[in-house]
C-alpha cells in the first residue's frame, strides 16, 4: 500500500537523505521545513531542489483548497489540529516552519 493519501499528501512521512522517514522523528523546525519542501515539491512536480523556501506559497501557484489539504497533511505530522488559513497567515515555507516550531515549542528544545 502506498503512503501517499489520495489528496497527495505525504501523511508523516517525508524523505531524508533519500530514504523515507516516519514522524516519530523528533520534530524540529528543520524536520517541519523538509516535509514542507518535499510537500510543495511533490504538488508543483519539480525537484526538491527548485523549491525555494523563502518564495512565497502564492508564487508557487497555491490556491486555497491545495492550501487547506496541505495544511490537513501538516496536522499529521506535527499530530495537532491547525488552522486551514495557516499557509496564508505564514506565506512561505520559512515562516510556517519557524512559527511552528514556536507554537509547538520545538526552539526551546534544541
Amino acid at each position: 500500500m502506498s503512503q501517499e493519501n489520495k489528496s497527495g499528501g505525504l501523511f508523516g512521512f517525508f524523505r531524508k537523505g533519500g530514504e523515507e522517514v516516519q514522524s516519530n522523528e523528533p520534530l524540529s523546525e528543520e524536520v517541519i521545513r523538509q516535509w514542507l519542501v518535499k510537500r510543495l515539491a511533490k504538488q508543483v512536480k519539480v525537484d526538491p531542489s527548485a523549491i525555494d523556501t523563502a518564495k512565497k506559497f502564492e508564487l508557487y501557484g497555491l490556491d486555497s483548497i491545495v492550501a487547506v489539504r496541505v495544511s490537513g497533511d501538516l496536522e499529521k505530522l506535527v499530530e495537532q489540529r491547525l488552522s486551514p488559513a495557516l499557509l496564508f497567515e505564514h506565506p512561505s515555507i520559512d515562516e510556517l516552519s519557524a512559527h511552528l516550531a514556536t507554537e509547538l515549542g520545538l526552539n526551546a528544545i534544541a
